[in-house]
């Protein structure tokens, strides 16, 4: 990069101005500093070169700050001082010209916000701690600051990350911070990076200078004394993990953006900078790739404290101030708005006004819907100075179609085209930017946002609510989308719907603006009618919270009732007060749950005793404890699934209370991935005084011995009632197998075990068996999937089922038995004193060489009724053998699984005839086999028959022609009844291998598919189908 054209940066003048005597010292000092500074050597310059020939010759091989740190240092021992001071002199102004640079790019991102003279004062306030911190970690003399050092400061949108940047920048500025610790600052944004694809260090630092000519040699001249701010890390279009051998050293070099950052990064480029990195939490992994230990990590968070503070601070009247903070503490969904500063300011604002109109604000701001629609209604009508009309309600309805189709066309920075788009005017900007709704980037040049993503969000509910055409944004259609524009999760706007829907918050907006939104009453039947209908829907909610936060923001009694009433399971995830707040608030009104899915993440997180323990915590006990309750409360509540979740000694205390209660109905209590304070002793405990328990899981859990006593303790009791126990996932082995026998022996209710996905093996197996024939023992159904079986324990099971009295079901899938185990656990099955009625096969490793004996099996045994050998080798040989068993007059099955076996269409007659001609089987999945057009045409017209009695088939459909698919129609409507299914025998319950909770790492909440409703609705369906050409008339 080129430097200033003037004469400080003109080699040859400062070498001209030396004498023939002072320039042959000259070049002798000149080859020891580049052996001092570790340089190549150039051979040209140990010759005779001229002065001219040394200017040219030294740009050409070496970077300009090492040149001008080496003429600094030759003239220095030379005694040259007025070359040195021309070169001081020339730092100290191109350092003056960078804070200048500096100040107005921070200048012009503040200018254009109104309320930018409160926040800075604000800010300069609370955030002084933080810039205490920023002040030591930059001081190479403090024990706080470290070489190479990298301070990552990290916070959730809005809350403060730029405004702090700004903030320090401006103070080094004036001299209030970093005074002879930092000479020169490089500011970058993620989106300015994200529009580069290869560069030079050079470049990178001249962007902001004029014309791109920035003193690069002095900046770099000292890496100590620079500083790189590189904001959003977490919006970078580019991952970081880039290979050591591709980084470069070389400042002037043009690499690729990604291999530029790193290798600054890492420190390969102008080594002992600085790094002050910002980012949200989302892409953490960006950040630990460079974390080092020595390295500072601050965290900005809008405090109870630092909340006080500002409305105190906005209010200045302290009966004011405790009035809005009153209402703020007592609303856990206010708090949680309120901890955003820009959030902060418009529930500040719209509080003051309500109590300038003499507005009680208990009443008229009880949730984010009341707040947006009395900050839109007063900014769009008494902050304009003139009173509602006509073209106040076409500038809202501009807005909320700017809003509504930027989200759905992740768009967030808004061009002057895009507002033209919409209908917008100078003027009517002019008006959204003095009322702070609509501002200029701070981040995108020459485009505008809304001053939060709620006001966005708000505006796109009331377009929904709207009878507002499409309207393609232009911005929308760009290809790129950064990370931070890529909008998905629309629960925010659905949960505003649902607040509009409620008639007093809706009024707000309506009596305002004179217009009643047309789409309320349709939207309301419809959410109605769909919620009672979703249990049939394919594409059910994974879990409700989303759900829930809409009800809670609608708050009308009616209403809320009519959608709650028709849940029968609830799941949620909880991991705030607020959630639980509205959860409870929902959940009274859901007078038909029977299934209740509960995850609780972050709340209980602190493991010690409470002494005295915060506001917040009392109200999360409080929560607790009413929740827990429901499990004595709701007669229709039967099954309680508790996982992923973290209890500490109280909340597991006031848990257990509640199941060991009288009153306590629960029939099913599922437990998984659970972490307690106690090891689980006090909820087993509890278990033991409760009698209406049926079902117990307690899987993905470390089974301690003291809880094999207890559990031995609660099954030995006359008035437990627990029939199946289940231990999936818990890590058992061979050496606890002595421990689950004897649950087995003295278990006087257990009927059902369930031991899937532990590493029993050969030799605990035989300890089970042991027990199985003992004559204590009353069960009569085992899973044992998965356990890392092999055939050298199938006698033992053998004789079981020889000799056994009890057990009518066993489950071996996914185990390693092979031919000759299968043998040995079917052959007692050819036996009329084996009581099995169902044995499960799947997964086993057994080909069709058995299947003859199999088919005898299936054609003699007059007990068994279920049989599953899918995933093995059974081919179409395999299945004319078991064809022939399943024809046989005697056989029984009911049920018979074959997915994934190998077949084809050769073997679809015999099993078309078996159709016809088996009248007790009701259940065949021949899924995932390659079965062609022509065999499941053959099987299709058995199917039709009326003598083919079968109730449930699975057939694999996916690539059959369309012929084929007319014909599958026509066998539904010829048997409504027949069953086609989809599911495979690894979905059973009892047979989850893999079972990953929501909180391990990498994982997240998932979706709850509440789009589904929203997106079905014909309103919302048009405005999917975006027009492909924007729509470009005024409203």
């Amino acid at each position: 990069m080129a430097e200033s054209n003037s004469t400080d940066f003109d080699l040859l003048w400062y070498l001209e101005n030396l004498s023939d005597k002072e320039f042959q010292s000259f070049k002798k000092y000149l080859a020891r500093k580049i052996l001092d500074f570790k340089l190549p050597q150039v051979p040209l310059i140990n010759l005779g070169a001229t002065k001219e020939q040394l200017a040219n010759l030294l740009p050409i091989s070496y970077e300009g700050q090492h040149i001008w740190n080496m003429l600094y240092s030759i003239f220095l021992m030379m005694r040259k001082e007025d070359h040195c001071m021309k070169i001081i002199g020339r730092r100290n102004r191109n350092q003056e010209a960078c804070k200048a640079l500096m100040r107005r790019k921070i200048t012009v991102r503040w200018e254009n916000h109104t309320f930018g003279e409160f926040h800075y004062k604000f800010f300069c306030n609370v955030a002084s701690d933080v810039f205490y911190v920023l002040q030591l970690a930059y001081d190479s003399t403090s024990c706080y600051s470290a070489n190479d050092l990298n301070v990552f400061l990290m916070g959730d949108r809005a809350s403060g990350k730029t405004m702090t940047i700004n903030l320090a920048v401006m103070k080094w500025i004036n001299g209030e911070m970093w005074q002879n610790m930092i000479s020169y600052v490089v500011h970058l944004t993620s989106h300015e990076i994200n529009q580069m694809t290869d560069s030079s260090l050079a470049e990178l630092i001249a962007k902001d200078w004029p014309d791109g000519q920035a003193p690069i040699a002095d900046i770099l001249s000292d890496p100590k004394k620079l500083l790189f701010i590189l904001e959003d890390v977490d919006n970078l279009r580019f991952e970081l993990n880039v290979n050591e051998h591709a980084l470069c050293s070389n400042s002037t070099q043009k690499v690729p953006i990604p291999i530029l950052l790193v290798s600054l990064l890492k420190r390969q480029m102008a080594p002992g900078c600085w790094f002050l990195i910002s980012s949200r939490p989302t892409r953490e992994e960006n950040i630990k790739m460079f974390l080092k230990t020595t390295d500072c990590y601050v965290t900005l968070q809008f405090s109870n404290e630092k909340r006080e503070l500002y409305f105190h601070s906005f209010f200045n009247d302290r009966q004011r101030a405790s009035t809005a903070l009153m209402l703020v503490h007592d609303n856990e969904i206010l708090t949680g708005l309120c901890r955003v500063a820009i959030l902060c300011w418009i529930t500040c604002t719209v509080l003051n006004r309500q109590m300038d109109k003499g507005h009680d604000p208990q009443h008229c701001c009880e949730t984010p819907t009341d707040l947006h629609a009395h900050f839109l209604a007063d900014a769009l009508t008494s902050k304009a100075g003139l009173t509602a009309n006509q073209y106040h309600l076409g500038l809202l309805r501009r807005l909320c179609l700017l809003a509504a189709g930027g989200l759905f066309l992740s768009t967030l920075n808004f061009s002057g085209e895009d507002l033209r788009c919409v209908g917008f005017t100078e003027v009517d900007f002019s008006v959204l930017q003095a009322v702070n709704i609509l501002l200029p980037s701070s981040t995108h040049k020459d485009r505008y946002k809304f001053i939060h993503l709620n006001v966005q969000e708000f505006c796109a509910a009331i377009a929904f609510l709207m009878a507002v055409p499409n309207c393609l944004i232009p911005s929308g259609s760009r290809g790129y989308k950064e990370k931070r524009e890529q909008y998905c999760n629309f629960n925010q706007v659905f949960t505003f719907i649902f607040g509009l829907l409620n008639e007093n918050r809706r009024k707000i907006l309506e009596t305002t603006f004179g217009y009643q939104l047309p789409m309320v009453e349709s939207f309301r039947r419809y959410s109605v009618e769909y919620m009672k209908h979703l249990g049939r829907d394919q594409q059910k909610l994974t879990h409700h919270g989303s759900l829930f936060y809409c009800l809670f923001e609608n708050q009308e009694e009616e209403f809320v009732k009519k959608v709650a009433n028709t849940l029968k399971e609830v799941t949620l995830y909880l991991q705030s007060n607020k959630d639980m707040m509205v959860s409870l608030y929902c959940l009274e009104y859901c007078c038909h749950l029977r299934t209740f899915k509960l995850s609780v993440q972050r709340i209980f997180e602190y493991k010690e005793p409470l002494v005295r323990p915060t506001a917040s915590q009392m109200k999360s006990l409080v929560y607790w404890r009413e929740i827990c309750s429901l499990f004595c409360t709701m007669d229709t509540l039967w099954e309680l699934h508790l996982f992923d979740s973290d209890l500490n000694d109280i909340s597991e205390r006031i848990l257990s209370k509640a199941l060991e209660h009288s009153s306590c109905k629960l029939r099913t209590l599922k437990l998984s991935y659970i972490s307690t304070a106690s090891g689980f002793e006090d909820l087993l405990k509890a278990l033991a005084r409760n009698r209406s328990l049926i079902h117990l899981s307690l899987n993905c859990t470390s089974i301690s011995l003291n809880m094999f006593s207890l559990l031995r303790e609660i099954l030995d009791k006359s008035t437990c009632q627990i029939r199946h126990l289940s231990l999936m996932k818990c890590d058992l082995r061979a050496s606890e197998c002595g421990e689950i026998a004897s649950l087995l022996v003295n278990g006087g209710s257990l009927r059902k075990l369930t031991l899937t996905n532990n590493p029993l093996r050969n030799d605990g197996v035989n300890i089970l068996c042991n027990a199985l024939l003992h004559p204590n023992c009353t069960l009569t159904s085992l899973a044992l999937v998965f356990c890392c079986l092999t055939e050298q324990c199938c006698s033992s099971l053998g004789r079981v089922l020889l000799l056994g009295r009890t057990l009518k079901q066993l489950d071996l899938c996914v185990n390693h038995l092979q031919n000759y185990g299968v043998l040995h656990v079917t052959f007692p099955l050819i036996f009329p004193t084996c009581q099995l009625e169902e044995l499960y096969l799947s997964g086993c490793f057994f080909t069709n060489d058995i299947c003859q004996y199999i088919a005898i099996v299936i054609a003699t045994n007059e007990t068994l009724r279920s049989l599953e050998i899918g995933s093995n080798s059974i081919e179409d040989a395999g299945m004319q053998l078991l064809c022939g068993g399943l024809r046989h007059p005697d056989c029984m099955l009911v049920n018979i699984g074959l997915e994934e076996c190998m077949l084809t269409g050769a073997c679809c007659a015999s099993l078309a005839s078996v159709l016809t001609t088996n009248k007790t089987l009701e259940r065949l999945n021949i899924l995932q086999n390659q079965l062609g057009d022509e065999g499941v045409v053959k099987l299709l017209e058995s199917l039709i028959l009326p003598e083919c009695v079968l109730q449930i088939i699975g057939l694999p459909l996916n690539d059959v022609s369309a012929e084929t698919r007319r014909m599958v129609m026509t066998v539904k409507e010829r048997k409504p009844n027949l069953i086609f299914l989809s599911e495979t025998w690894s979905v059973k319950e009892g047979r989850e291998i893999g079972v990953i909770p929501a909180s391990q790492p990498g994982s997240v909440i998932p979706n709850s598919n509440l789009d589904y409703m929203f997106f079905k609705f014909p309103r919302m369906s048009t405005a999917m189908r975006m027009s492909s050409t924007a729509s470009r008339q005024p409203l």
